[in-house]
């Protein structure tokens, strides 16, 4: 499938920003109105998993930038880096500061979630890696980030690309599900055999 694509800055295209700056741990709070979203919520395949995210309260004046849909997470440290596209958060959300938070400046010409698929992907992934720094842990700062290249197709091509990215990622579910039904098969044939040899002596 030949796709046609212009070779565009990061910088320019897409607002980046830190995460809420909380000081310390994020502290739990029953009652909190807000959501934290921290690195254990964050998954590839699924996103956000909205249901153990920390309710806490902000103790900052500064007003924070709520998350909203389509908002990315970039995990900027780390063994890997990669970034996911969220759904409409549940109840006003931050991030934590261990994220970057991306924005497309124009869904004119740029589709969120193609945006964080093409990160994820091994030719962004290859910038990614070049571009890190550290010795103990690797990061990506900011106006490294901003200095990378962007491969942006047509809108058209865009939806299409995320369309078979969501197939796949269902497909996958699909079959995960299948192979761990087939495992508690057998583990279950393989319990019935002890208690068959055992109910024979």
């Amino acid at each position: 499938m030949k796709i046609d694509a212009e070779i565009l800055k990061v910088e320019g295209l897409i607002s980046i920003q830190a995460g809420y700056p909380f000081r310390g741990s994020i502290e739990e709070s029953e009652d909190g109105e807000v959501l934290a979203v921290q690195m254990r919520d964050v998954d590839l395949d699924h996103g956000v998993k909205w249901s153990d995210v920390t309710r806490t309260t902000l103790a900052g004046r500064k007003p924070p930038d709520w998350l909203t849909a389509g908002d990315i997470l970039f995990v900027a440290k780390g063994a890997r880096f990669y970034a996911v596209c969220i759904d409409e958060p549940p109840s006003p959300a931050v991030c934590s500061p261990h994220f970057f938070l991306l924005r497309v400046a124009s869904q004119g010409l740029l589709l969120p979630a193609f945006l964080a698929w093409q990160i994820n992907q091994p030719p962004f992934q290859r910038q990614l890696q070049q571009a890190a720094e550290g010795s103990s842990q690797l990061s990506i700062r900011r106006p490294v980030l901003e200095s990378l290249t962007l491969f942006v197709p047509s809108l058209v091509d865009q939806q299409r690309i995320v369309a078979l990215a969501d197939l796949t990622r269902q497909e996958r579910h699909v079959l995960n599900q299948l192979i761990h039904n087939r495992e508690q098969q057998l583990q279950a044939l393989a319990e019935s055999l002890v208690h068959a040899a055992q109910a024979g002596h």
